[in-house]
């Protein structure tokens, strides 16, 4: 069963998602301590994190960072709408993901789902689609046996498309994603689609099937067949 660790301040909060995610099927340990959650975070075992950053004792960073120690467990931060700051400070401290209080239930439980299977999917050194191979450790990219030369931020966009096989990738993931950006702008969604185009030139122009599809209006979709 995936486990999840739930470091919020708020105790109506804490309750809430301690509950609702218990009814959605995973194990939960919860805590409004953050000296309580470091101590969790450092000698427990956990699928995903989802923690505050405004926590009495220890910080949410703090907790962020006996995470990272211990691996690649993905991080969900929870932040107030007007902490763009902190946001940023999280992503640059290791965090994988940030929901904006207040929030909708069924989006932080989508988000725990794909942070979820992020986690399983990392446990493997090489990602696969039809065949095209990304291997993690070398960080090397072939297709049908051929190596596809890539610079290091094509090949972490296609690692990350990848990793989210059969989901669409709003422009909004890959500017807090990969662009560390708190904020889309017009300006990072060309380059953006430049970086898109380069790959698909890359990944598709001599292959079959084409694996990089856009989805007009949303993003970009990794997939063997057009959306």
């Amino acid at each position: 069963m995936t486990r999840i660790l739930v470091v919020e301040d708020e105790a109506k909060v804490a309750r809430a998602l301690h509950e609702g995610l218990t009814a959605a099927g995973y194990e939960v340990a919860s805590t409004t301590d953050g000296t309580q959650g470091y101590e969790l975070a450092r000698d427990a075992n956990f699928d995903v994190a989802v923690l505050d950053l405004m926590l009495p004792g220890r910080s949410g960073l703090e907790i962020l960072a006996a995470v990272r120690a211990r691996g690649a467990m993905p991080v969900l931060l929870l932040t107030a709408r007007d902490a763009i700051e902190d946001r940023v400070l999280g992503l640059d401290a290791g965090a994988d993901d940030y929901l904006v209080k207040p929030f909708a239930f069924a989006e932080l439980l989508a988000r725990v789902r794909a942070l979820a299977r992020r986690g399983r999917v990392d446990a493997s050194p090489q990602r696969v689609v039809a065949d095209l191979v990304i291997d993690a450790r070398t960080h090397s990219v072939t297709r049908a046996g051929q190596a596809i030369e890539l610079t290091a931020r094509e090949y972490e966009l296609l690692e990350y498309l990848v990793q989210h096989k059969g989901e669409v990738v709003s422009r909004e993931m890959l500017t807090r994603d990969i662009w560390r950006q708190p904020v889309r702008a017009t300006s990072l969604d060309n380059v953006i689609d430049v970086h898109i185009a380069r790959l698909r030139k890359k990944i598709d122009h001599v292959h079959a099937p084409r694996l990089i599809h856009t989805v007009r209006g949303v993003g970009f979709i990794v997939q063997e067949r057009a959306p």
